[in-house]
């Protein structure tokens, strides 16, 4: 095999992964049907609801997820795993079973986001991807959507790049579509998941000319006169001046990027349509968060940028989702509920079906209903039970349309869904209890 290291996201995992599957390899028990469970115990302090993101990313992850050459040496020279594990890896593929909620689908304590299928040895090694893309993920677009509720319809752009790795930028990038943004200024992402590119210029470029009308100039010379000119550099009334003097009516729009933002996008709204530029909008960045867009709801703002809090979850930069073993094979071949009864940690044992019960057209509750899986066939939901849970992959095999840049749109629009059937103490932004109640029952 020569593969690309680049190419294998084998070695993006913890250590105990590799070597639970040496020793389960050594005692024979790796081979040993299993079922193990995303779910997270509980929402960020005072979040109503949470946003799935990064299935589509996990499903590429598992499909990159084979060892090459190099990797196998390292995990030989290291000593991590015996020759026999060596060989069991050299042609590894996940040949599971994957079932989750959708991308895009609202969940909550407990809800059974992400269930996988298959031997102990191929299930526990994609425990640190899977939970390391799902938890980041979720979080951005659990932040997103609520910017986006806080926006009241007006776009939302990531900005984020430059406070994130460069890896997880991306991934933000595309999770904050997820979550409702239209746009980012990070060229890969736009590129990966063709999502619309924004950006002009800094205030470098603005201090690299000898006059403020200089850049603007420039700018519009290069970009046209629909161009967004940055008018926070000096003073924002003379630059919003010049920039009508130099682009005239036809000017694209303003962005404000510090003070007292509500306040100067009144003044600098009255001061283009005075000057004759009514068409022109106004975009504001500079730290902002839910809380801060929310607070400019009756400003005449047209767009927002948001960088940090983006990319950090809004200050909750993951969801505490956990992996855990929930059914397995036993000694006599029959599949076995299982549990932790670990003080705070005790989880629900077997495998799960969930769904969502309605009343006039509202959202009333999450139900998780666990069992082995013979009783769990012959479970009937109430009628009007919305089923929550997709088939991700089937022996392997992934259903592509989970997958790719035309996932991404579906995503969110499902996202939109959801949020629309839920109570509108959801859009609060108070500090509250899961606007539904997750009911679970083992049956």
């Amino acid at each position: 095999m020569n593969r690309n290291i680049e190419a294998s996201t084998a070695l993006m995992t913890d250590m105990y992964e590799y070597t639970m599957l040496d020793a389960a390899l050594k005692d024979g028990t790796a081979d040993r049907r299993c079922v193990f469970e995303v779910y997270t115990r509980h929402l960020p302090e005072g979040r109503r609801y949470g946003v799935v993101a990064g299935t589509g990313r996990i499903l590429d992850a598992i499909r990159d997820f084979h060892p090459t050459q190099d990797e196998l040496r390292f995990l030989s020279d290291n000593h991590i795993v015996s020759g026999r594990t060596i060989d069991w890896l050299e042609d590894f593929r996940f040949t599971g079973d994957i079932r989750g909620y959708r991308e895009g689908e609202l969940f909550f304590p407990d809800s059974p986001i992400l269930q996988v299928e298959g031997g102990f040895g191929e299930c526990t090694l994609l425990e640190t991807i899977i939970l390391s893309i799902l938890n980041y993920d979720s979080a951005v677009a659990s932040a997103a959507s609520r910017m986006v509720s806080a926006a009241k319809g007006r776009p939302c752009m990531d900005m984020g790049a430059r406070r994130a790795s460069e890896g997880a930028a991306v991934a933000a990038a595309r999770a904050a579509v997820v979550g409702g943004f239209q746009g980012t200024s990070n060229l890969l992402a736009a590129r990966l998941y063709g999502i619309k590119a924004i950006g002009t210029a800094a205030h470098s470029f603005t201090l690299l000319h000898d006059s403020e009308r200089e850049a603007f100039v420039a700018q519009i010379d290069a970009l046209g006169r629909n161009t967004t000119l940055l008018t926070d550099t000096y003073s924002v009334e003379d630059a919003v001046k010049t920039a009508v003097e130099v682009a005239g009516p036809d000017l694209g729009g303003v962005r404000i990027d510090s003070g007292d933002l509500g306040s100067l996008a009144q003044r600098v709204r009255n001061q283009l349509d005075a000057l004759g530029a009514t068409k022109a909008t106004i975009t504001v960045t500079n730290d902002l968060d839910e809380y801060a867009i929310a607070s400019l709801q009756t400003a005449p703002v047209d767009s927002y940028g948001v960088g940090t809090m983006l990319v950090t979850g809004s200050g909750a930069p993951t969801c505490a989702m956990v992996y855990k073993l929930t059914e397995r094979e036993g000694a006599s071949g029959r599949m076995e509920p299982v549990a932790k009864k670990s003080v705070g940690k005790a989880n629900l044992p077997g495998r799960k079906l969930a769904y969502r019960s309605y009343e006039y057209n509202l959202a009333e509750a999450e139900h998780v209903v666990a069992g082995d899986e013979e009783a769990l066939a012959s479970f009937r939901p109430d009628e009007g039970w919305r089923d929550l849970l997709v088939d991700y992959m089937v022996h392997g095999q992934a259903d592509t349309s989970y997958q790719g840049r035309d996932a991404l749109p579906r995503a969110n629009e499902h996202r939109a869904r959801s949020l629309s059937e839920m109570p509108i103490s959801a859009l609060s932004l108070m500090k509250g209890e899961p606007v539904i109640p997750t009911l679970t029952e083992v049956i």
